[in-house]
């Protein structure tokens, strides 16, 4: 048994037309009018699969296909949001790998012990609110609900009035559920697979990440009278950050990773002074001692480059998740379904959050790898050969049906 490969591909060419950008790649920010159209196509093509769809309080979306017991559903998922001017296959990938490998269930006519979930998760990206993966954390009990609703977009607009207005506040409550096991079909996002010449990874966990947001106040002037002795630049002290952001990583070596991927200068203007900066640092690591030795680092250089420039600061470390190991057993079911499909695979670590990171903290979890061409993501060249594509959904379709009891 395995997918049918022609049809998971036109599903692919079908949703990556929403929100297409220009240059083939994908603009899908959450509970945008895109957002909805996404939704809205999958949602059909979950109800033409034989799916019960509902809706929770955080826009999630779940279709079930029964099982022959009252059991806990194995949950297969990801997102359909992408980051501004992104790429077609992170997180709608997962989410179309996993509507197909329940229509080859429904195919070939598999009841399964336990119900088959697909779930489609809400603003897992956090490119417009954040933090990322926010309504897996409301689900899995590490986000109150009101803070998810309260949080809003650059134009000051909340969570909650958007998932009204689109039509995708349900009533479902958002909270832990039962479940026999999660797992999530991605691309990689780095290199190491297509480099070693890999199909698939059976991914053993997801690193420790730290988001930072920092604030810098100087004094706004004029760019031509006012004498550099009496200058008090907020740009300066972020420039000086952001070197020693990626000097933090030089020195504590290993895999840490150090990123400073936002910055907001005001007024932005050619003839002015800057008085406000604030960015945005990222810090991770599979260790989670290597960011309690990153952070207090951090604090200090921010502290220094401040005072050298005379102008004041607020820092705010604002969310951490841990390293989240994933469940053996999930691990072991991936792998011999890797092994079965007859893909070339290896264990590997994620060094980007997913929403699987908050369903391990409610139940056993894994993550199916496929290769991102040249390692890049986040962009409109992320590209996965179709042949990778194909394994690496065999692999999740075989690890489903032996967690679920079929065949």
């Amino acid at each position: 048994m395995h997918i049918d490969r022609r049809r998971l591909e036109r599903s692919i060419e079908e949703l990556g037309k929403i929100g297409e950008t220009p240059r083939g790649g994908l603009t899908r920010l959450a509970l945008t009018d895109e957002d909805k159209r996404g939704r809205d196509w999958m949602v059909a093509r979950m109800g033409e699969a034989g799916l019960r769809v509902t809706i929770d309080q955080m826009g999630n979306i779940f279709g079930q296909r029964p099982g022959a017991e009252a059991l806990p559903p194995v949950m297969m998922g990801s997102h359909v949001d992408s980051v501004p001017t992104g790429g077609k296959y992170d997180g709608q990938l997962g989410v179309l790998c996993a509507l197909e490998a329940i229509r080859t269930l429904n195919d070939h006519g598999i009841r399964t012990r336990h119900p088959v979930t697909l779930v489609i998760f809400t603003n897992e990206e956090g490119a417009r609110f954040q933090p990322a993966m926010l309504a897996s954390g409301v689900l899995a009990g590490k986000i109150p609900l009101e803070d998810a609703y309260n949080a809003r977009d650059k134009d000051g607009i909340r969570l909650l009035d958007e998932l009204e207005r689109i039509g995708y506040l349900g009533p479902e409550p958002c909270v832990p559920r039962p479940m026999r096991a999660y797992l999530e079909l991605h691309i990689e996002q780095g290199p190491r697979l297509e480099e070693e010449g890999l199909a698939v990874g059976v991914v053993e966990g997801i690193v420790a990440i730290s988001w930072s947001r920092l604030t810098i106040q100087g004094v706004q002037d004029h760019a031509g009278p006012t004498p550099m002795r009496i200058r008090h630049d907020a740009l300066v002290a972020a420039a000086a950050v952001v070197t020693g952001v990626r000097r933090i990583a030089r020195e504590l070596g290993g895999d840490v990773v150090t990123t400073v991927g936002n910055l907001t200068v005001s007024p932005n203007i050619v003839n002015a002074i800057p008085g406000k900066v604030t960015l945005s640092i990222d810090v991770r690591d599979p260790r989670d001692e290597t960011l309690d030795r990153a952070l207090p680092r951090l604090d200090w250089l921010v502290r220094e480059a401040c005072r050298h420039e005379g102008v004041t600061y607020e820092l705010e470390h604002y969310w951490r998740v841990p390293f989240t190991p994933f469940d053996r057993t999930v691990v072991a079911a991936v792998e011999r379904a890797a092994r079965a499909t007859g893909a070339r695979y290896r264990r590997i670590l994620s060094g980007a959050g997913h929403d699987a990171q908050y369903m391990a903290a409610i139940g056993p979890a894994g993550m199916i790898f496929v290769p991102s061409r040249g390692g890049r993501s986040h962009c409109e060249e992320e590209f996965t050969a179709m042949d990778d594509i194909e394994q690496g959904a065999n692999t999740l379709f075989r690890a489903a049906l032996d967690l679920a009891g079929g065949g």
